[in-house]
């Protein structure tokens, strides 16, 4: 997975912290046969996720899951394929990189796939989708989104445009709108910190996991849940879910480092975990 980590100080939730419930349950991810394997985003209430992994050659690929079997798939032209979200209609969106290097966000619908770049943009990639047909998303300074400056933007269904960055952002990224219109995602402020920022009626909200040195705001859900990663003082990162003001910091067991990426209407949890070895394993969390 490229996650683009991008990014107002001051957390105005009123949080207090929580430590996972022994109720969860977890359950490991890998592609056959593949050097590395994430998931993005879902599953969506038909259980289906989407993610992407490595293959023998350091190549990324996309993948579907559903049912326990794999469907792998890259647009055309691809050669670095990262989906971010799956809709409960089984669309699908997220970023690929072509021959020349350049990124451009994509949306997989019924076997057809279309390029969607930010106008004027170096790069572009998609990361979210609302059943308004609303779509977040980021605009790269440099034609490779994996380095660089970015910038939020939402595209409205009839193809407009919206660009914006949070008060006091050098770099930001969208990484999700939901039903309402609220924008789940990232910024780095002029000090070089990391923090989750929301986006609803054009007012902005960031939020930083209590103690933490980076927060990134990874995905949300209908309910109000946003899932993302945090990273704690000694530079380890762990998965966090924020719902009604309380974060909840949770590693799928032998984690040594985790990031949540999407969170379902059902509260089930996607994510990327690296074990000790420093593999990198795709982890589902169930409620």
């Amino acid at each position: 997975m490229i996650k683009v980590f991008r990014f107002l100080a001051m957390c105005t939730f009123s949080v207090a912290f929580a430590s996972i419930a022994s109720a969860q349950s977890y359950k490991i991810i890998d592609f056959p046969g593949a050097a590395a394997t994430t998931l993005n985003g879902g599953p969506n209430p038909e259980g289906v996720s989407v993610g992407g992994y490595t293959d023998a050659a350091g190549v990324i690929h996309g993948f579907v899951l559903k049912g326990g079997v794999f469907t792998p798939f890259d647009p055309p032209g691809s050669v670095l394929t990262t989906p971010n979200y799956i809709s409960p209609q089984g669309v699908i969106v997220g970023q690929f990189t072509d021959a020349s290097g350049m990124s451009h966000g994509f949306v997989l619908n019924a076997g057809i796939y279309t390029t969607v770049d930010f106008p004027g943009a170096a790069g572009s990639g998609l990361t979210g989708l609302n059943a308004s047909g609303e779509m977040s998303g980021f605009s790269c300074v440099v034609a490779s989104c994996a380095t660089g400056v970015t910038h939020s933007f939402v595209v409205i269904k009839a193809g407009e445009f919206n660009g914006f960055d949070p008060p006091g952002a050098v770099s930001s990224s969208a990484s999700t709108v939901s039903p309402s219109g609220e924008v789940v995602g990232a910024y780095t402020d002029n000090a070089g910190v990391t923090h989750g920022y929301t986006l609803l009626g054009g007012t902005y909200t960031s939020f930083d996991f209590p103690g933490s040195v980076f927060t990134f705001g990874g995905g949300g859900n209908a309910e109000g849940g946003i899932v993302g990663e945090y990273l704690d003082t000694t530079g380890v990162g762990h998965s966090f879910l924020l719902k009604n003001g309380q974060f909840t910091s949770f590693d799928p067991p032998g984690s040594a480092f985790s990031d949540a990426s999407g969170i379902n209407p059902g509260g089930t949890i996607v994510g990327i975990t690296f074990d000790p070895n420093g593999a990198e394993h795709g982890y589902i969390r169930t409620p």
